[in-house]
């Protein structure tokens, strides 16, 4: 068994089709569909069901799709850090990211990082709570800046706290509480909050429960969004107020209003989690780079009337 065999029986599970499998791998139909049944002779069983139209995983072939696909992302990975050390240290990382926790320290770790390693680029992805674990887990992303309210997403990783940002509640300039300058926490009781999706991102929920649990055990979430943009729109819209560190000011601009809370709840910590055994220079590089530019708290924003 050789990694074209597996490369082949990816694309051939992925397309469901033998056709479109060779046309993507640019061999023709003959050869792919014999490379399919060698392999299907040496592992000793059925990777396929066949039908005139489509080609269906078996049972078997669903088991040996995700460990060929562990093995190419492996083959893959070694081919990137031979290259890496054969070019003196140049490469690639890739960052997953959520956007309003890292507005501030993002630019700061990069400008850190280019610094002292010019030559290695880096890949940045917006993924939600849940998308950055995946990608941890499924070595799509070598590290990632994650708000560490409920680490256990990320259990098996090594993560380290990078600083603290405080929680502020943000508004439309219409809003009530554009007239405070401080927001009690029993006011949100009954306020219409917009939030995250807590299906992607559960330390948004968890977050938000714990910051309301002195005012109130049922806060009134009317609506969930994806990502940032969407839910700085609806609460421009006036459809509710949001949770979030001070740092969505910097996304929202002019859009919205922030408030502290009474009493202010604990500063929420921001951290860098990637795998803690076999990382490459160039993934050891960035975390150091993530270390030097720590921060303890952003400074306040000015409150705007």
């Amino acid at each position: 068994m050789e990694l074209r065999h597996l490369r082949y029986f990816v694309a051939v599970a992925e397309e469901q089709n033998i056709t479109r499998a060779a046309a993507r791998l640019y061999v023709s139909q003959p050869p792919l569909s014999r490379q399919i049944r060698d392999l299907e002779s040496e592992l000793g069983v059925r990777l396929f069901d066949r039908s005139a139209r489509a080609v269906r995983l078996t049972e078997a072939g669903k088991i040996f799709l995700s460990e060929a696909r562990c093995t190419l992302e492996r083959a893959d990975e070694a081919v990137y850090a031979i290259k890496a050390f054969a070019l003196g240290g140049r490469g690639r990382v890739r960052i997953g990211y959520a956007a309003s926790p890292t507005v501030e320290l993002l630019p700061r770790i990069l400008r850190s990082f280019r610094q002292t390693h010019p030559q290695i680029g880096v890949d940045l992805q917006e993924l939600s709570h849940r998308g950055m674990a995946r990608g941890l887990q499924e070595r799509t992303l070598d590290a990632a800046l994650i708000v560490s309210i409920s680490p256990q997403e990320f259990s098996g990783f090594a993560i380290e706290e990078l600083g603290s940002y405080p929680v502020r509640v943000a508004f439309n300039k219409k809003h009530r509480f554009a007239r405070m300058r401080e927001v009690p926490l029993a006011d949100l009781a009954d306020e219409p909050i917009v939030t995250l999706n807590r299906k992607e991102n559960p330390e948004a929920r968890a977050g938000l429960l714990k910051i309301l649990a002195p005012a109130t055990n049922s806060p009134n979430i009317v609506e969930e969004y994806d990502d940032v943009m969407s839910r700085i729109a609806a609460v421009d819209a006036g459809r509710g107020v949001t949770l979030d560190f001070q740092s969505l000011s910097a996304i929202a601009g002019q859009r919205l209003l922030f408030r502290p809370l009474k009493p202010a709840p604990p500063p929420l910590p921001i951290a860098i989690a990637y795998r803690p055994n076999g990382i490459s220079k160039a993934i050891a590089a960035f975390v150091a780079a993530a270390r030097a530019v720590k921060t303890r708290q952003c400074p306040e924003p000015a409150l705007r009337a």
